[in-house]
């Protein structure tokens, strides 16, 4: 990222037809991440897939490209908030020092659940491919939320 400036926060929200508790459970859930976290394009082995939901708590995963399995995307987050049912946020240091932050944040709404998640800091340029990785990977968990069995 030399160069380039952090200047911009991803802000994303989208309805998911299903209950917030199975929401989270999708969210925390070691089995139910593997089979959903990532763009689509990219895989989660279930043998990487670590998560400790406490504050100081982690999420570690290893997103793995299907067309190049040598490319990774390994994710190792400290959880800074959590209100179960409803805030999930942590931080990770990336290489260089620079600290991401996301928070994801649940509520009722019709008969579904609203998901908005703020991370950040990025460079302009990179919050429109950041917000398309997200709404790849919630495609997916939509898909998995509507199979119900996996989620509920």
């Amino acid at each position: 990222m030399k160069g380039l400036c952090p200047v911009a926060e991803l802000a994303v929200s989208r309805f998911l037809a299903a209950p917030r508790p199975a929401v989270w459970r999708a969210l925390t859930d070691p089995d139910l991440l593997a089979a959903w976290f990532g763009p689509v394009g990219f895989s989660v082995p279930r043998d990487t897939v670590d998560v400790d939901v406490r504050v100081g708590g982690h999420q570690r995963l290893v997103m793995v490209s299907d067309d190049d399995p040598s490319v990774t995307s390994p994710v190792d987050a400290t959880f800074t908030e959590v209100v179960p049912g409803e805030v999930l946020a942590g931080e990770e240091t990336l290489p260089g020092g620079a600290v991401m932050t996301l928070r994801q944040e649940l509520a009722d709404e019709g008969d579904g659940t609203r998901l908005t998640l703020r991370q950040g800091p990025f460079a302009d340029e990179l919050v429109g491919p950041a917000t398309a990785g997200w709404e790849s990977a919630w495609t997916r968990l939509d898909g998995l939320l509507a199979d119900g069995q996996r989620a509920s």
